[in-house]
């Protein structure tokens, strides 16, 4: 059991009836533990974003920007995944997944100068299959410090928008030669960087104080 961005820890049914179910709680850590990782993503097609929604909250990030670019279509942020709330279905979904609490914030439909700006960061990383030489891996990266992770939508980047991230302080990275779809080379990107940045690591102190009033 869960509250959003608070605890998390076990529950013991204490009663049953009709109109209730009424449960005990073992809390762990007050404070679900802090990501570090800003993700920004080119708005892909609807099914594509659902899934890079629901793996990037499984994995971990505090922020996704889904940024309209060059070569992606316009028409993505009119989507019922972004207008119905769906999104958040998404992303509730994958935090809960990972045993976790902490519900990353997602903004859609600014341009990628206008997410980059948002992102900041102290250590910024771009994708691209192209002009991203230097491996992901050997991207100079450490823990505790504002990351900002950036990914083109399914046809990648334009050379103009290379040209900002780079105007933007950001090193154009590969993860090798094969071709990725957009939610697996996120999953992989992330998963390079918490290894690299001991992010796995992070854990919650356990806090095994029971509460007094069952709650319901």
């Amino acid at each position: 059991m869960g509250r959003i961005n608070g605890p998390r820890g076990k529950a013991k049914v204490e009663s049953v009836t009709d109109l209730a179910l009424t449960l005990s709680f073992t809390w762990d850590s007050e404070s679900p533990v802090a990501e570090h990782i800003t993700l920004i993503c080119g708005l892909c097609r609807p099914q594509t974003s659902r899934r890079v929604l629901r793996e990037a909250a499984t994995l971990g990030v505090d922020r996704m920007f889904f940024a309209r670019t060059d070569r992606g279509e316009a028409n993505y942020a009119g989507s019922s995944l972004w207008s119905t709330g769906e999104h958040e279905r998404q992303v509730r979904s994958g935090v809960e997944q990972a045993f976790a609490t902490r519900l990353p914030n997602v903004e859609f439909g600014m341009s990628l100068t206008e997410a980059i700006a948002d992102a900041a960061g102290d250590v910024r990383i771009g994708l691209d299959n192209y002009e991203g030489i230097q491996p992901l891996h050997t991207a100079s990266m450490t823990a505790d410090v504002r990351l900002v992770l950036a990914v083109g939508s399914e046809r990648g980047w334009s050379q103009q928008e290379r040209d900002l991230l780079r105007e933007s302080q950001y090193v154009l990275v590969g993860l090798g030669s094969r071709v990725l779809r957009t939610e697996t080379a996120i999953i992989a990107a992330l998963s390079v960087i918490k290894s690299r940045t001991g992010a796995w690591a992070d854990g919650p102190t356990v806090d095994t104080r029971q509460t007094d009033t069952p709650q319901t």
